[in-house]
């Protein structure tokens, strides 16, 4: 009965605990995304920069290109000419034509599909990884990440941020074993996009992914808003209803 106890404990935690938590094991701080799944031009901007430096590598299969043009309000024509590279149709799902065993062989894993990863990772840790690449030249790419040391992925983005060194310091453990962690960047070359324009590049490439892994979530918050009202309304009516039956009985 005690281990059911612990067992049924551990699944609440971990059904309630936020994914970004069980994400950073590295130790690194998670910057506030702050996205706004309402900001249509953010998830337009987003999903532009998406095509352009993601889409190559990392499908979202769980979406279709004529779902994204409906949704973001976006003529399905631009659609095709800014998203359609594989020869696919406007209502086919987003697939990419990267083999994947040549993926393999070039990254020596395959890039992951990318439709839930604001669910499974959360929007903090995507954000806060594509931020946080660093010049590591006994990596292949020559780039290491703060967030998800020794990944497989080049820096994308780097002609946009330009590219960053770690400063590192000196922490203690409980037991006092001291171990070297990466306390922030220093930007050594310069990219297209100074700092803040970057951050808010990645914002909206992080607002996208965000809609991606649930295109709902704005109509079904908004449905809940007027259930929720609902509820209210016929509570009180019940209410007074169940004061009128019982002032006979009393």
């Amino acid at each position: 009965m005690k281990c059911l106890k612990g067992l049924f404990f551990s699944g609440l935690v971990m059904l309630f605990t936020p994914a970004v938590l069980w994400a950073s094991s590295s130790g690194m701080k998670l910057d506030h995304a702050n996205i706004d799944l309402n900001d249509v031009e953010s998830l337009r901007r987003g999903a532009k920069y998406f095509a352009d430096y993601c889409f190559n590598c990392h499908s979202i299969q769980f979406m279709r290109y004529s779902r994204i043009a409906k949704d973001l309000e976006i003529p399905e024509d631009e659609v095709a000419a800014t998203m359609l590279f594989t020869g696919a149709k406007i209502g086919d799902a987003m697939n990419i034509a990267l083999d994947q065993e040549d993926a393999k062989r070039w990254f020596g894993v395959a890039p992951p599909d990318l439709s839930v990863v604001s669910r499974s990772r959360g929007v903090d840790w995507i954000y806060t990884y594509l931020r946080s690449f660093y010049k590591d030249e006994s990596r292949p790419w020559g780039v290491n990440n703060a967030v998800f040391k020794d990944v497989a992925m080049p820096h994308v983005l780097w002609e946009l941020q330009g590219l960053q060194e770690a400063t590192t310091g000196t922490i203690k453990s409980s037991e006092g074993v001291e171990s070297s962690v990466i306390t922030g960047f220093t930007l050594v070359e310069k990219g297209k996009l100074s700092s803040e324009e970057f951050d808010n590049t990645v914002r909206d490439i992080v607002n996208f992914l965000a809609y991606v892994g649930e295109p709902t979530k704005t109509q079904r918050l908004s449905l809940g808003r007027w259930v929720l009202a609902f509820l209210v309304l016929y509570f009180v009516v019940m209410f007074l209803l169940k004061k009128e039956y019982w002032k006979d009985v009393k």
